[in-house]
């Protein structure tokens, strides 16, 4: 499976929070795509690759790129890298580039795909799904990810902070209940010919009990009864890696996050 559809599906991710943020910006410059919510969360004021690098030297020129773009917005900043846009020396020297540009390595997730999900092995927990749609499921999904993400709670609310679907239909989220507490969250993006699954988060008192399984299975279903099938796409956390293995996703993309 093509790397493209991890790489296109993350990029639309970000340009689905921003409608109705008057400091957000979505641009296409030279080999560079800009999604920035103009946020506190620098992770969220986001540059990407958007064509192959073929050497060092472009490399280079895009990263100066964003960087100009970021300093003019006077924001802190990231650059997600899907490295399989790079050539084998681009990608020897990203790290090295990247520190002459003052950014710093924040994190490294491998980008995972599956056609279909794998047949549960074991009884799941009976989750109680709920949309985010109300400032209640809203407040409970912040907490969750917080919580899980390890965010100070006042980034993650500026980043998810609307609780009106119609205002972001590219953006669907669910917080899962067990015994009436909020103790799971996914999100689905649909683009480009792929579902791609984010904030997925199980609070750490109630890791072990397949809740994560369960809520990316309950995700996974609800997403693809409103686009028929699709390929599933994600980015692991080391936690999930192993998780998602068993569900059938294997890796077809590795992407890189650097902080200014």
């Amino acid at each position: 499976m093509d790397f493209q559809l991890v790489e296109r599906n993350l990029r639309e991710s970000f340009r689905a929070l921003v409608p109705g943020r008057p400091k957000a910006r979505i641009l296409e410059l030279p080999g560079v795509s800009i999604a920035s919510l103009g946020v506190e969360f620098q992770m969220f004021n986001s540059a990407f690759l958007n064509r192959p690098v073929d050497s060092g030297d472009t490399l280079m020129r895009r990263i100066d790129t964003a960087r100009t773009h970021f300093e003019r917005e006077g924001i802190d900043w990231s650059f997600w890298f899907c490295e399989d846009w790079l050539g084998w020396l681009a990608r020897r020297r990203l790290g090295a580039m990247c520190a002459r540009q003052g950014l710093r390595c924040a994190a490294e997730m491998p980008g995972m795909a599956a056609i279909e999900l794998a047949p549960p092995k074991r009884p799941l927990p009976a989750l109680d799904l709920r949309a985010v749609d109300s400032d209640v499921r809203l407040a409970d999904f912040r907490m969750v990810g917080s919580q899980c993400f390890h965010v100070p709670p006042n980034w993650f609310s500026e980043v998810f902070d609307c609780a009106e679907p119609a205002r972001r239909p590219g953006f669907s989220s669910i917080v899962a209940y067990l015994d009436g507490m909020p103790v799971a969250t996914a999100a689905w993006v649909p683009s480009h010919g792929a579902v791609g699954l984010y904030n997925i988060a199980t609070l750490p008192s109630h890791r072990g009990l397949g809740i994560g399984e369960a809520v990316t299975r309950l995700a996974v279903g609800r997403a693809l009864s409103r686009t028929g099938p699709m390929p599933i796409v994600l980015q692991s956390s080391p936690l999930g890696r192993d998780l998602y293995q068993r569900l059938g996703f294997r890796t077809v993309a590795r992407i890189s996050v650097y902080n200014s």
